[in-house]
């Protein structure tokens, strides 16, 4: 009877031990763990109301208006060519060359009611047809009015029976780093598309020669957007949707588009006059950074440094020196060459702007009237310049243009042929040459494949063509 009593005693003390280790272990435990997950919520501190942002408050970008604004203006651009196939063994056979009809397709931009259309050179380059096909599905076929391959801008027109939708250049300078804007265009043969992105960077060149004065944009551009129309969300047309910087092909983050105000100008010219008239300041030089400051022993590392002024310029007519340095054109800051090329492009001959300077660290501000170029270079020849009236009398002619300096590539074969700095070149491909702008033209409306012919008198006074392919 005691082992049994003892037992009982036993079983229960082991049971109460068992109890109450679980009690003092195990629950502290779980109350541990419940404390340690609840630190991961934030903690909120009492914070002054007046001072907090109201998120319902804040601004969205609205895209509505402005895409409403340009899809319908906005045109798919289809170039039709013709090229040469790969020769094959019965081509030979028969003395025979296949040829085939090759596609391209990109955007334009619709600018007046009457069906002119903005696009990029590059799309409609070589082309034998040009369709263009609206929003509404209808399509017609273009003329080509004009190009500038400086710029890549290209003018169609086409004939209707109605008024066109159609978009008005908006003011480019205007436009704000950080501001959303709007690409509208047909990528990959899509039509109708709109994609939305950010202004990242104004006056950008990629071709690393001072020549070009981009937008950059993070908006989508693939192969297709090419002369669509870059927006803002106000639905202003401000720049011309051109290129991509990409390793694939496709968009990686960068696109870049023509400015509207130099597309407009460019327009502009090619109405009036058939080509783009220039208008150039005279200087020569580059923009400042802190090595090129060094180097020049100034503390002053933006701007655009004149090294050297074009004789007879208008930079040399307003008092414009080697060693000043240019800070702004107008109401345009100059931080590297590529503001100041692309300002420029916005002005034609006998435009005045205000330059302000910077002279022995005084501020001037000059008016400047812009001129036509004097020089150019020639491919295959060199630098070409306006002849006096000595250097074409020297000549016995009464038009033409001075070579100025031969391309060093090619100089040793020239002389021996008997033309020389200072021979006049008298036509290009059967047009007379009056000035470096009628040179300018005949090279700018060369047709594809045609051949480059060049009539140029001689030291000995002989009218020679030659002729490059």
């Amino acid at each position: 009877m005691k082992k049994i009593i003892t037992l009982v005693f036993v079983s229960a003390l082991g049971g109460l031990l068992t109890l109450g280790g679980y009690k003092f272990f195990v629950e502290n435990d779980t109350q541990l763990l419940s404390v340690d997950q609840s630190s991961d919520y934030p903690v909120f501190v009492p914070t002054n109301n007046s001072n907090s942002i109201n998120v319902s408050k804040v601004a969205t970008p609205d895209f509505v208006n402005a895409a409403e604004k340009s899809l319908d203006a906005v045109v798919h651009v289809k170039n039709t060519s013709v090229i040469s196939s790969p020769t094959t063994m019965q081509d030979l056979f028969y003395g025979r060359q296949s040829q085939h009809a090759q596609v391209g397709t990109g955007s334009g931009v619709v600018i007046s009611p009457t069906g002119y259309i903005v696009t990029n050179n590059h799309v409609i380059k070589n082309a034998n047809e040009i369709s263009i096909t609206l929003n509404n599905n209808k399509s017609y076929i273009a003329e080509l009015i004009g190009t500038d391959e400086t710029t890549d801008i290209a003018l169609l027109k086409i004939e209707t029976d109605e008024d066109l939708p159609f978009m008005a250049f908006g003011d480019s300078d205007n436009a704000k780093v950080g501001e959303w804007v709007l690409a509208v265009g047909n990528p990959f043969n899509l039509t109708s598309t709109v994609t939305a992105g950010i202004i990242s960077a104004k006056a950008r060149d990629l071709s690393g020669q001072n020549m070009q004065s981009f937008i950059q944009t993070d908006a989508a551009v693939n192969p297709g957007n090419s002369g669509g129309a870059l927006v803002n969300t106000n639905g202003d047309l401000i720049g011309i949707n051109t290129a991509i910087s990409s390793q694939t092909g496709s968009y990686i983050g960068y696109s870049f588009a023509v400015p509207s105000n130099i597309a407009r100008k460019i327009v502009n010219d090619i109405m009036e006059y058939g080509n783009v008239q220039n208008g150039i300041l005279g200087v020569v030089g580059g923009a400042l950074n802190s090595a090129a400051a060094k180097e020049l022993g100034t503390d002053i590392t933006e701007g655009f440094y004149v090294s050297d002024v074009q004789e007879d310029t208008g930079a040399d007519k307003a008092g414009i020196k080697e060693g000043d340095i240019i800070k702004k054109i107008d109401k345009v800051k100059i931080h590297k060459f590529s503001d100041l090329t692309g300002y420029l492009k916005t002005k034609s001959p006998d435009d005045v702007v205000n330059v302000t300077l910077l002279r022995d660290g005084d501020e001037e501000v000059m008016p400047v009237t812009l001129l036509k170029p004097t020089s150019y270079t020639l491919p295959t020849i060199g630098l070409i310049k306006n002849p006096s009236e000595k250097d074409l009398k020297r000549y016995n002619s009464e038009y033409g243009v001075k070579i100025s300096e031969l391309d060093e590539n090619y100089k040793s074969n020239w002389i021996r042929s008997g033309v020389e700095e200072g021979s006049i070149i008298t036509r290009i491909n059967g047009k007379k040459l009056y000035n470096v702008e009628d040179a300018q033209t005949a090279i700018k409306t060369r047709r594809y494949n045609e051949p480059l012919q060049i009539e140029v008198i001689n030291k000995d006074g002989e009218k020679v063509v030659y002729n490059f392919r």
